[in-house]
Formats: C-alpha cells, structure tokens, sequence
C-alpha cells in the first residue's frame, strides 16, 4: 500500500511558459508511453514534468550494462517503425530520425516439444502463408479469416478511433473512424481464438493450438482459447510486411533517449529517482459545482529518492504512466468519493492477476551461438506443462555489430511467464534458492540449441517479479499489461480517459495493449483527449 507522505516543502507548481500561463502536466513514469505522452506536450508547448523512481528512463523497455555487454530489461523486438507506423508518425511531428534498426525475418522462430524444425513466422506474408500451409494443412480459412479482420482492424485503427470512448468527443473520433469495411469485424466482436478455431474444425489441433498458445502468450498474456479474436488478429499478421518487427541497432535504450532529448528541447523536465507517491483531488469547478460529487486533480506528493525530501508539485492535468492497478493506489481518498472512481477501484481490484516473468541474461562468446541463429526463438518443452515456469522460454539473441556485445560474443536474453505469488512468499533464503532453481532449469534447457558449456558464459544475471517491482514500480512486479480477453480488450477494456477530471492513463493497461508501438498509441490517444479539453476550457 501507498504510504500517506509528509510534507516538507509547499507546494511547487511547474515553471509557466513565457507570461502567459500555459497548462501544466505531470507525467508519472518514463516508460515509453510516459516519455511519448510527455514529448508529445512539451512539443505542443505544455508545461511538463515527468517523475520517475528509476535511475534511467524507458520503463521495461530501457536496459542495463555489465563488462562491456548492454541487456534489454525487457521489450527486445518494436513494431510501428514502418512508413505510417506509429513510432514514425510520432518521431515525425517531434522532428527526429528513427533510429537505426533491422527487420526482423523471420519474426520468430518457434520450437514445438520434440521438434528440431522450427515454424518459422517469415516477414514476406507469400513466404509465411507457405509456412503455414506445410505445418498446419487445412488450417487455410482460419488464417483467411484472421486476414481478413486484420485488414478491416488495421484500417479502422489507423483513422485514429479512441478506444474505449468515454466523453462526446471520444465518441465522435470512433465513429469518424467508422467505414462499411468495418463491419466484418462486427460478429466476430466477442469471439476469441478458441472459438474460431472450433468454427473451423480445428479445435483438436494440437500443433496449431500449442502454437498459437506460445505466439498469443507473449502478445495477450492469455492463451488462444481466452483470446480475444479480434485482438488477435492484428498481434498475429504485425510482424509481415508492409508491417513488421524490428531489431533497434546499439539498444532498446535508443528510443527513450531520443524521446527524453526532444522533451527536454521543447522545456520539459525529466526527474529520475523521484517517486510520485500520492494524487491530490479537489472538488471540480464548473457548472455543477455544489451539486456534483465529482472531483480532479490538483497535485502530487513526489518523494526524492536521494535525499528522501517530499514535495507536492501542483498540476492543471496528470499523466500517468503506471498499471491501472498503481493508479488506484496512488489516489488520495478523497477521490473515491465519486461514484464512478470507486466502480473503477471495484473493477481493478476484481482483475485476474497479471503476468510475472523470469528473465536470465547471459553474455556468451559467439561461439555459443549456432550458425544462422534467428534474432528471436521460442521454445515449448512439453505438451502437458503450461506455456510458462520455464517449460516455454522466448529467446533474443544480439546480431553482430548491434552494439550490445564485445567483438567476439553475443548476448541471450531468455524469459519466461511466472507466476507473480511465489515470488513474494516466504524467507530472502527460499527466494534465492528459488531463484537458483529457475536460473538452473533455465540455462539446461537453453543447452539443447546452444553451447553454454562454463567456457562460453562471460555475464550471467537474473530478473525475478521481485526484480521488476524494484525497477520498474510495476505492482508486483507484474509485465506486459492486462490480458486481452474478450471482457479487456479493445472497447471493454481501461480507457486513457479514467473518471477522475484531468487524470489520463497511458502505457500497456490501455487500448491497444503492450509493447512499445501499442503503448506510444496509447499516447497520443490520451494527448490528443488532454489537448481538445484544454482548449474547451476557457483559462485564467
């Protein structure tokens, strides 16, 4: 729980812009979503803020070095760097270069139990639906059909629609979004993969099953059956052209370096090692006041976590770039007396838990690596064991020349989904020997596609939930977001406009989801919301 914080400075409202008060966001968190969010405003000539308890910026996907090897924390691959995409539509308006990066082809390549060829998921769609053709025969109207929803899906989302609607305005941009090819999505609104699968005779297939279990798993947190189709569909066709994933060049680390220098360029502030520690409501102004129980924002109490000083830092709008089960936490209580928030709470607190994962970064001599080695792998171990605990691991291994190894050596970054409660049960010596244990089964399946013998492994380091709570302030050290289920995907899920006025979410509990390209859309939704109330409201 939140701790309530005490004071020791008054409060300190953000530096105005020239003589003329402009409005003034905190950001809380530097993740992406919170550092796209908060380059976006200072560009558009906010006043920011962005406050952040880590030492550096951009959230599970920023990185870490040791003896000359650069690790990815946690996002290895990025989406949205193509012509159109909206990494490029947001670096485009901030006037920076993309950064440097390869496609990844192909995107992955995965290992079913017992199987030493792997399915390989190609980049070129031709090259791809051949693949699928050889290992899936008779699964063609099923992958016709996820096409088919992509292409309408892909379409619809890129007229800027703001998922979930919860204003007029949000309303109107989703119905401006609309076409008549829109509508083939429309039945299909509460499927999920299992019952497509079913639809086509293909429930009992067990190679395809498993293997959209493993692919789903990374993107939706859940497995086929508990999918969302829709979803699904755009998670399963990204990695193809004119889409794709890519391979940034030198690290993840490069795009919130940029993301942070246009913030700064544009007179905006970036605190590391300050946590926000409290939201600060006020009964709202406006046309009902004395008659509405509705409240908004007014401050945050921020910790610095070097000198241990507390302050409260005023603001017109708050950012945050947390889990919706942060936020909530962070909220004074107060808030919870409008009726809507306290729903809000309810629905957060009822969520299924979220994802935790084991992490083991090995820095390696190149000659650990087989020849040929695909940038990304996943592996399966069994059939009857989940897609989880070490029986699955999704792999990323460093190319030549990217930066992240000495000549000579490479990196393996493998990980796998954990269940978040054992992490925090027990003594500190049950969770070492548990992380012993993991970081051993770990490294003995990794042996079956590479050559860890002791020669060959420079850096062994290990990431638990425990890890990830401490680094990245995620509650419990949960990843990747909320699971795409029919009942939190898309239209039913969190939206970036919370009930609380002037309180924007961003980052992987939103629409459209995680990783880096689903985050910055997240984003500029919340910006673009935040930006249209601004200028409805008339100002001192």
């Amino acid at each position: 729980m939140v701790a309530s914080p005490s004071i020791s400075s008054p409060t300190r409202p953000l530096p105005a812009s020239g003589n003329r008060r402009s409005p003034q966001v905190v950001v809380i968190g530097a993740g992406i979503g919170g550092l796209t969010a908060a380059a976006l405003l200072a560009h558009r000539g906010y006043g920011v803020q962005v406050f952040d308890q880590a030492i550096v910026p951009g959230g599970c996907a920023s990185t870490f070095k040791r003896r000359g090897f650069t690790f990815d924390v946690g996002a290895t691959q990025v989406a949205g760097l193509e012509q159109g995409g909206i990494h490029q539509q947001i670096f485009a308006e901030l006037g920076l270069e993309l950064p440097e990066a390869r496609p990844c082809d192909p995107a992955c390549a995965v290992f079913l139990p017992n199987e030493t060829e792997p399915i390989q998921v190609w980049r070129d769609p031709e090259q791809w639906q051949a693949e699928r053709e050889r290992h899936f025969p008779g699964s063609g109207p099923f992958w016709r059909l996820l096409k088919a929803l992509f292409d309408a899906s892909w379409a619809f989302q890129g007229r800027d629609p703001v998922l979930p609607p919860r204003s007029p305005w949000d309303v109107l941009q989703l119905l401006k979004a609309l076409r008549s090819d829109t509508l083939i999505t429309v039945p299909y609104t509460f499927s999920t993969v299992g019952n497509a699968l079913r639809l086509f005779g293909l429930g009992q297939d067990q190679r395809l099953r498993t293997f959209l279990d493993m692919q789903l798993k990374l993107y939706s947190q859940v497995t086929a059956e508990k999918t969302a189709l829709l979803y699904a569909a755009t998670a399963l066709a990204v990695s193809q052209e004119p889409q794709g994933l890519f391979h940034l060049e030198g690290s993840m680390q490069v795009l919130s370096d940029r993301l942070t220098q246009s913030l700064t360029d544009h007179g905006g502030e970036l605190h590391m090692r300050h946590r926000v520690e409290r939201i600060h409501t006020e009964p709202s102004k406006g046309r009902f006041r004395g008659l509405s129980r509705s409240r908004q924002v007014r401050s945050v109490t921020v910790r610095n976590e070097r000198t241990d000083e507390t302050f409260e830092v005023s603001a017109d709008h708050i950012v945050t770039n947390v889990t919706v089960q942060d936020l909530v936490k962070l909220m004074d209580s107060p808030a919870f007396e409008q009726p809507m928030l306290s729903g809000y709470r309810d629905r957060v607190e009822q969520l299924p838990e979220g994802s935790g994962a084991f992490v083991i970064y090995l820095g390696v001599e190149a000659a650990a690596i087989p020849s040929n080695c695909p940038p990304h792998l996943q592996f399966l171990y069994d059939y009857d064991g989940p897609i989880a605990e070490n029986n699955s691991l999704f792999v990323s291994v460093s190319r030549e020349g990217d930066g992240r190894a000495p000549t000579g050596k490479a990196t393996i970054i493998a990980s796998s989904f954990t269940d978040v409660g054992q992490w925090w049960q027990g003594s500190a010596e049950e969770y070492e020997a548990l992380k012993q244990r993991y970081t051993e089964e770990a490294i003995a399946r990794l042996k079956g596609y590479f050559d860890l013998s002791p020669d060959n492994i420079v850096v062994c380091e290990t990431a638990t939930p425990r890890t990830f709570a401490k680094y990245t302030a995620r509650d419990q050290g949960i990843v990747g977001g909320i699971g795409q289920r029919v009942p939190t995907f898309g239209p039913f899920g969190f939206a970036t406009r919370t009930p609380l006025k002037n309180l924007w979410l961003v980052g992987d509990s939103t629409h459209p989801g995680e990783g880096t390209a689903g985050v910055s859309y997240s984003a500029l939704t919340a910006v673009r919301q935040l930006e249209r109330s601004t200028k409805t409201v008339k100002r001192p």
